[in-house]
């Protein structure tokens, strides 16, 4: 028994060992199909993933197809518009080239017709040749004709300056002239009754001839009394603005030749002083304004003719400023000064002796001009601000003296007034007043009998214009041509005296 269950134990270790054997070349079987189906699953994946590729380029290539196609009929329809362009541009062309034949035929003859043209005129210029070289000769001898004459014409003006300045001289540096005016109407208004019942008559003053003044002295209780007075220059009362200015114009001439002129009206107040100098007057103030219709003074004439003769010679037109200046109650005020109001407003100037002699006020503000009608516009504003008193004479008596000077090198012209009967506040002004012309009755007198002391310091007014009153000293500018000042020119203008 124990032998028999030993060869059958045997057996089914053996069978075991079979059958275990097999099992495992099973598992190794189907790990082997395993993996073969995990390839082929790959492979499946690798195909799907071509096909969809090849039906993502079967659907681009499709699409690049039908574009094609609309590519190819839009080009076969743009070849058949260009078909079309080229013929029309054949048509163009063989039109273009016709009408450029027909032009350079054209062309062609207009050539010929500019070339016939052009011989005949250089044929004409052959024949003038001569008449141009005659022409061009003559313009030689004409240019030197004319440098002749611009040559005689500078020494003629030097002549006619040296001619001018002797004339001047003869008639003297300094010359006083007297200005008669009529008889107004305040001049009949009166409290004397004596006056107002005398039938004698009220004119005093009468103008024997040219440069002779009578004077009758007819006072109640005492005999008739005739004087006789000399001047250089005598205006009766019936001559004009004109006649005044005629002997003042010439004036002017020295002034552009470099000479310090100086035109002073001197004279009481009522005397006619403002309407010599400057004109008539009106509800606004003196006549100004470049009126040819208006009875203009000396100084709106003047500048007219300053300018007018600044014209005359464009190469030199000299700068022309305008300063105004006051001298009230023995003070200078400067009424061109931005900060001037009015005479009392406190803004004064002093006169100062400069280095090379000449005397200014300093700090003087002065406005260039380049026309008469902005000179004469500076003097209206400047005559707005003068001193002003009523008196027994004159309802809008100035009551300074007035300086207006031009400076083109050195140019003054001046116009003091005088006073008549005032009383209270307005005494302080006579008094000022009458010194200042009394001092410059001193400074006359000594200049005209040659003393060796001229007192021109006492008084504001002599000293501002001792440049314009020397006339010994040469003008302080490049075009000052002569060792003499032409000096000033005085219009004593006077009227009847109260009786």
């Amino acid at each position: 028994m124990p032998a028999r269950g030993g060869r059958w134990g045997g057996f089914w270790e053996q069978r075991t060992r079979q059958l275990q054997s097999q099992v495992r070349a099973k598992e190794d079987k189907i790990a082997e199909l395993e993996t073969e189906n995990a390839v082929l699953l790959l492979k499946l994946a690798e195909y799907k993933g071509k096909i969809e590729k090849s039906h993502s380029e079967a659907t681009r290539i499709s699409t690049l197809y039908n574009k094609q196609q609309r590519l190819q009929r839009n080009t076969r329809s743009a070849l058949s518009q260009l078909d079309r362009v080229i013929q029309k541009l054949n048509q163009d062309i063989q039109a273009f080239h016709s009408s450029s034949r027909a032009l350079l035929r054209d062309y062609q003859d207009e050539y010929q017709d500019r070339v016939s043209e052009i011989v005949t005129a250089v044929q004409r210029t052959q024949q003038s040749a001569e008449t141009l070289l005659a022409c061009q000769a003559k313009v030689v001898h004409l240019e030197q004709a004319l440098q002749d004459v611009s040559a005689r014409h500078q020494l003629e003006r030097q002549r006619r300056k040296v001619l001018h300045n002797s004339l001047v001289e003869l008639k003297g540096n300094i010359r006083v002239h007297c200005r008669i005016r009529p008889l107004l109407p305040f001049d009949s208004e009166s409290d004397d009754p004596v006056l107002q019942s005398s039938s004698i008559s009220r004119e005093v003053a009468h103008a024997v001839d040219d440069e002779t003044v009578l004077v009758k002295c007819d006072r109640p209780g005492h005999p008739l009394i005739n004087k006789t007075y000399h001047f250089e220059r005598v205006y009766g009362p019936a001559e004009s603005q004109r006649a005044v200015f005629g002997d003042v114009c010439p004036l002017l001439t020295s002034l552009l030749d470099g000479y310090n002129v100086c035109v002073m009206a001197y004279g009481q107040t009522g005397s006619g002083k403002s309407y010599t100098m400057l004109g008539p007057h009106s509800d606004d103030g003196p006549v100004l304004l470049l009126d040819p219709q208006s009875d203009l003074g000396i100084i709106p004439r003047a500048a007219e003719e300053l300018f007018r003769l600044i014209s005359e010679n464009p190469s030199r037109s000299p700068k022309v400023e305008v300063s105004i200046v006051e001298v009230y109650n023995n003070d200078i005020f400067d009424l061109l000064a931005k900060d001037t109001v009015a005479a009392v407003s406190g803004v004064k100037r002093e006169v100062m002796t400069a280095k090379d002699g000449r005397t200014e006020v300093a700090l003087l503000a002065s406005e260039a001009v380049g026309s008469a009608s902005k000179l004469m516009e500076l003097v209206r504003g400047g005559l707005q601000l003068r001193a002003k008193h009523p008196t027994l004479v004159h309802a809008d008596s100035s009551r300074s003296h007035l300086i207006i000077t031009v400076t083109l090198t050195t140019a003054a012209c001046s116009d003091s007034t005088g006073v008549s009967g005032v009383t209270g506040s307005a005494l302080r002004e006579t008094a000022c007043i009458n010194r200042s012309l009394a001092a410059l009755a001193d400074v006359l007198g000594a200049l005209s009998e040659h003393r060796s002391h001229v007192p021109y310091r006492n008084s504001r007014l002599t000293h501002l214009l001792q440049d314009c009153l020397e006339v010994d000293s040469p003008s302080a500018t490049e075009k000052c041509i002569s060792k003499n000042t032409r000096g000033f020119r005085k219009l004593h203008t006077t009227r009847p005296p109260q009786r």
